[in-house]
C-alpha cells in the first residue's frame, strides 16, 4: 500500500449558519457544529482510506467561541495519524462574519475513524507520509492522545472496581449536590 501525504486528503466544508440552526440564546447549536465536523471527518478519512469510514470516537470538542447566525463556518480537516485500520482526523473550525470582516477560531476537535471493507470488516489504510515537522508533531500528538485515553480508560476501570459508595458519599458533600436518599 502506497503512503499518502496528509495534504492529499485535506477537506474543507463551508456552510452559512441560518436561523433554523440557532438555539434559544440566538447562537448556533453545538449539535449542528458536531454534525458538520462528523461530515468533514468522514470525507477526509474516506479520501485517505479509499474506503467507507465510520466514526469511532471524538476527542475533546472545545467550543472556544460562539457561532452566530449569518456567519460562514469553514471546517478544515486533515489526517493527523494513520494506524492499521484507523485514522485520526484533526478538525479546525473557523467562522467569518462577512459584514464585519472578522474571522474567529471557534472549535478544534479530533475524530477517530475506522475504514470498512465491502463486507463491513475493518480495512487497512495507507500509511501516512510525513514530510514536515508540523506533520510529525501532529502524528506524535495523536499517539500521545491515544495513550492518555487508554490510560484514563484503564484507571477508570480499576477505580470502579475498588469504588466504595459509602466512603464516596461523604466526599460528595464538597460538591454542588444535595443527597437525600429515599428508601
Amino acid at each position: 500500500m502506497q503512503a499518502r501525504k496528509p495534504k492529499d486528503s485535506d477537506t474543507t466544508i463551508t456552510e452559512l449558519m441560518i436561523p433554523s440552526y440557532a438555539n434559544f440564546g440566538g447562537k448556533i447549536h453545538g449539535g449542528i457544529l458536531l454534525s458538520l465536523m462528523d461530515k468533514v471527518a468522514y470525507a477526509c478519512a474516506t479520501k485517505h482510506a479509499g474506503n467507507y469510514c465510520v466514526t469511532v470516537s471524538v476527542d475533546t470538542v472545545d467550543f472556544l467561541q460562539p457561532v452566530e447566525v449569518g456567519d460562514l463556518v469553514s471546517l478544515m480537516a486533515r489526517v493527523n495519524y494513520a494506524g492499521n485500520t484507523s485514522l485520526v482526523i484533526g478538525i479546525k473550525v473557523i467562522t467569518e462574519n462577512v459584514k464585519k470582516k472578522t474571522v474567529k477560531h471557534t472549535n478544534t476537535s479530533y475524530f477517530t475513524m475506522v475504514a470498512k471493507s465491502d463486507n463491513d470488516k475493518p480495512a487497512r489504510v495507507p500509511p501516512l507520509l510525513l514530510t514536515t515537522q508540523e506533520e510529525i508533531r501532529r502524528f506524535a500528538e495523536s499517539i500521545l492522545r491515544k495513550e492518555l485515553k487508554d490510560y484514563h480508560r484503564k484507571a477508570m476501570r480499576e477505580n470502579k472496581d475498588t469504588f466504595n459508595l459509602k466512603e464516596q458519599t461523604h466526599e460528595l458533600a464538597k460538591y454542588n449536590c444535595v443527597i437525600r436518599v429515599e428508601e
